[in-house]
């Protein structure tokens, strides 16, 4: 990361394995169906049907690759200011929710991200655009950590108010 990105996290190095299975899934069901329904139409020209499996298996690893990238350019920040989170290099989105507008926060744990000790943290926020920031492929105790302040961040706001 450049110089002037301190205190920004990057995600556990085992949330790479996850972001890459994630990247895979969406073109393996297509590829396994057009390779079916493919193979038996171009049975007869097993050059056609080589070079078609050959197109889905550049494209699957291309997915794999890209599931990596978007693991290693995903990072967050917990500051005084509120939570931010950073992804992409070439189109770097970042996305800052103060502390004043989150309205309540979840931790969602699918069987892989269970698997793997890891989290998704949703945090919701007031206003109807974009209304729930999601950071996958968190630690488990750091998503528990972030809700825990995050949620007594919100109560502060709200004894002060």
């Amino acid at each position: 990361m450049p110089e002037g990105d301190a205190g920004w996290q990057p995600l556990p190095r085992r949330a790479r394995t996850l972001f890459m299975l994630a990247g895979a899934v969406g073109p393996l069901i297509p590829a396994v169906i057009t390779l079916a329904a493919g193979g038996m139409v171009l049975l007869h020209l097993p050059r056609v049907l080589a070079a078609v499996a050959l197109g889905w298996l550049l494209f699957l690893l291309f997915s794999v690759w890209l599931g990596a990238k978007k693991y290693r350019y995903t990072h967050w920040l917990l500051d005084d200011d509120g939570f931010a989170l950073r992804r992409g290099r070439l189109w770097r989105s970042e996305t800052r929710v103060p502390g004043s507008r989150v309205q309540h926060i979840d931790i969602r744990r699918g069987p892989l991200e269970r698997r793997f000790g890891l989290a998704t943290l949703v945090i919701h926020t007031a206003g109807s655009r974009q209304s729930a920031v999601t950071v996958q492929g968190l630690d488990a105790a750091d998503a528990e950590r972030l809700r825990d302040h995050l949620a007594q961040r919100v109560e502060q706001d709200d004894d002060e108010s």
